[in-house]
């Protein structure tokens, strides 16, 4: 039984992104590479990854604009694989060890997700990148996230977030009185409405005992100390 702890961070797709014209921009995912090792090195952690795909397509937008849904989630779905490749690429570049494995069957290109096979990829300590989000349209790749951790046995998901530091009780962007919480109960977020996850995956954290750190993904260092259970962000437990 492994000593180390198991951690999953969740990134969104516009993290890979320089939200111009590139959807994914290798210096932004070399750049995220770098700091997912800050976290390896320590020797401290067993890291999956899950990503989203936002940069490439929404599904949400696709069926606004009269797509069917599930069709479109689907097209996300395939979205959050090209990610997971981009920056499976760039933590190998780095002497990393990783594998990707996909909820939907590409066995071409990557694993298929078998949770017994991907303990046992980190237990061989490689980092574990899951696209394709649940396999399953309607759920988020927040939801993703919470299902991944409480299967496999991780107990810290680290909510990486594109400029925003935590958890405000308003949009800190829109108003200048928000007031940032630096630690919140499971229970407070669903009953707040606070919008950290969908209600779906804050109920599957709440459940198993899952905590969450929501941190900005900007400040080098960040994903190692937020790893390690350092003050950084807000803790909701």
């Amino acid at each position: 039984m492994s000593e180390k702890t198991r951690v999953i961070l969740k990134l969104s797709g516009e993290a890979l992104s320089n939200g111009d014209s590139q959807a994914i921009d290798p210096e932004k995912v070399r750049a995220i590479a770098k700091e997912v090792k800050m976290a390896y090195d320590l020797d401290k952690f067993e890291i999956g990854i899950i990503v989203g795909g936002g940069n490439i397509w929404r599904g949400k937008t696709a069926s606004e604009m009269g797509m069917e849904r599930s069709s479109a989630d689907y097209m996300g779905m395939i979205a959050t694989i090209l990610n997971a490749l981009a920056l499976q690429n760039a933590i190998e570049e780095l002497g990393i060890e990783t594998r990707t494995m996909t909820s939907l069957n590409i066995p071409q290109v990557a694993e298929p997700y078998i949770r017994r096979k991907a303990i046992s990829n980190f237990e061989k300590n490689r980092i574990v990148i899951f696209g394709g989000g649940t396999g399953n349209p309607y759920f988020s790749t927040d939801t993703t996230s919470a299902l991944r951790a409480a299967e496999l046995g991780a107990k810290r998901i680290l909510m990486a977030k594109n400029g925003t530091d935590g958890v405000y009780d308003k949009d800190p962007r829109k108003y200048k009185d928000a007031t940032k919480y630096t630690q919140l109960t499971h229970q407070e977020v669903l009953e707040l409405g606070l919008g950290v996850m969908d209600s779906t995956a804050s109920a599957l954290c709440k459940d198993n005992d899952i905590e969450i750190v929501v941190f900005d993904m900007n400040q080098p260092g960040n994903i190692k100390r937020a790893a390690a259970g350092d003050a950084v962000g807000t803790r909701i437990y």
